[in-house]
């Protein structure tokens, strides 16, 4: 865990790959429960620090998220999300020269819980839920493309799910990529965009993959991340 940016509102950290946002059936120590133990032990709290759960990355997922340290600041930041003013923008390799440079991707989505896995149904079948994305090509070559990618809607897998149902699965997903590369899930969660919950103050925070791994060494995106 990497820490960001902290007040006594929220605090940002980066999420490393395969790490779980909250604890699951695996038992593997959850970056929630991490958090709350900085916090604890950085500011000499008595009892369990409270951390509240805005939003979650998928276990194979890396990068950005925020916690919100007040009930106050849990309530804000949800409501936000709930609105859609909360920005979240992630960045991927996936397979194939994409052709289509930009487009907006729009399907139903039904989880099954018991092997945590996503399909595509129909709209009118029961449990479905609508899941959209906005994706933009920053770059490509003759085997993989990199990605922009801001999800309109809060779906699990989604991202995942809808690229490979267009014939363009993320590099090294072992759930939705029939021939998954040996590397972790090249999907990254690059940028939030969120108002502060006490001061409003429009907070921006940017954080690139590691450059130096495959596949996203094959791109030049360090220059995506300027500040």
């Amino acid at each position: 865990m990497q820490v960001v940016y902290e007040d006594n509102q929220i605090i940002v950290v980066i999420k490393p790959h395969n790490q779980p946002s909250q604890a699951d059936a695996s038992g593997d120590e959850d970056l929630l429960t991490q958090v709350k133990a900085y916090v604890k032990q950085k500011y000499d709290k008595p009892g369990e620090a409270f951390i509240g759960l805005v939003h979650r990355l998928d276990r194979p997922t890396g990068g950005l998220m925020v916690f919100a340290r007040t009930s106050k600041a849990a309530a804000r930041l949800s409501k936000q999300m709930q609105e859609g003013k909360f920005k979240k923008v992630y960045y991927c390799v996936v397979e194939g020269k994409i052709k289509d440079m930009s487009g907006k991707l729009t399907h139903y989505l039904k989880k099954d819980e018991q092997r945590n896995i996503v399909t595509i149904v129909p709209r009118l079948e029961v449990g479905a839920k609508k899941a959209e994305l906005i994706y933009k090509c920053l770059e490509r070559n003759d085997r993989f493309s990199l990605l922009e990618v801001q999800i309109l809607t809060g779906r699990s897998h989604q991202i995942r799910v809808q690229l490979a149902s267009i014939g363009y699965p993320l590099v090294g997903d072992r759930k939705y990529n029939k021939t998954p590369s040996k590397v972790n899930l090249a999907l990254w969660a690059g940028r939030l965009e969120f108002e502060h919950p006490v001061s409003k103050q429009t907070m921006k925070f940017l954080a690139e993959p590691d450059v130096t791994v495959q596949p996203w060494k094959q791109f030049n995106i360090s220059k995506y991340f300027v500040r």
